[in-house]
């Protein structure tokens, strides 16, 4: 064998461990760029469930949301959904004239849901925000929705009674709250809604005739 051949052979395995190097430094670039896109997306989704009181995404039917509508009749005044999903009754309550809000945890679905309003007509008359609903303040709202699950019913029964005036009115959805009787009830099934008029679930009515002074004789 020629010094020639000898010296190429060495150079041509170079080249071979470098190309095999590159692929390799792309393979890993290419699973970690996947898994990181993964853990972005998933990550939303996951810890909600890893809360104290998981509040899980489940969509309102149509039935659902005629019902939350029907309860709304003859209402004005602001609106609020707690646990807005994707939105789809704070964009049906704004077609029905309502300056509608929506908390929600997961940020997919707010995004989503700006993108529904928008592309409906109604993003004027809606708001969306990424917010834990035990860190908000619901006291300026006449309307309250509420999709929740047994678990937070208790708790969130407590915050509203203590947060809201007293002619406010708030709407469950698929669990009713514990203590509260509710004013007016409809649907079936999954897709029952009850509401309490608050003033007289706190109270109110029989408050104002305690500070009422008595007319003289």
């Amino acid at each position: 064998m020629s010094q020639a051949v000898a010296k190429e052979i060495p150079q041509e395995q170079g080249e071979g461990g470098s190309r095999r190097s590159s692929w390799g430094l792309l393979v890993t670039a290419g699973v970690g760029g996947t898994l990181v896109a993964l853990y972005a997306v998933a990550t939303p989704f996951v810890t909600p469930a890893l809360r104290k009181v998981c509040l899980p995404f489940v969509p309102a039917t149509a039935a659902q949301i005629q019902n939350v509508l029907k309860m709304l009749e003859n209402r004005s005044g602001s609106l609020v959904d707690i646990g807005s999903g994707d939105g789809r009754i704070v964009i049906a309550a704004a077609k029905k004239g309502f300056q509608a809000v929506g908390y929600e945890l997961n940020p997919w679905l707010v995004w989503y849901s700006r993108y529904r309003a928008w592309r409906d007509g109604v993003h004027q008359n809606t708001k969306f925000h990424i917010s834990d609903l035990w860190k908000v303040s619901f006291s300026h709202y006449t309307n309250v929705v509420v999709f929740g699950v047994p678990q937070m019913m208790p708790q969130l029964e407590k915050k509203l009674e203590d947060e809201l005036e007293c002619n406010a009115r708030i709407i469950a959805c698929r669990f009713p709250f514990p203590c509260w009787i509710p004013d007016h009830t409809t649907g079936e099934g999954i897709d029952t809604v009850w509401a309490y008029d608050l003033k007289r679930s706190k109270g109110c009515e029989t408050k104002i005739l305690e500070i009422t002074p008595e007319t003289e004789s």
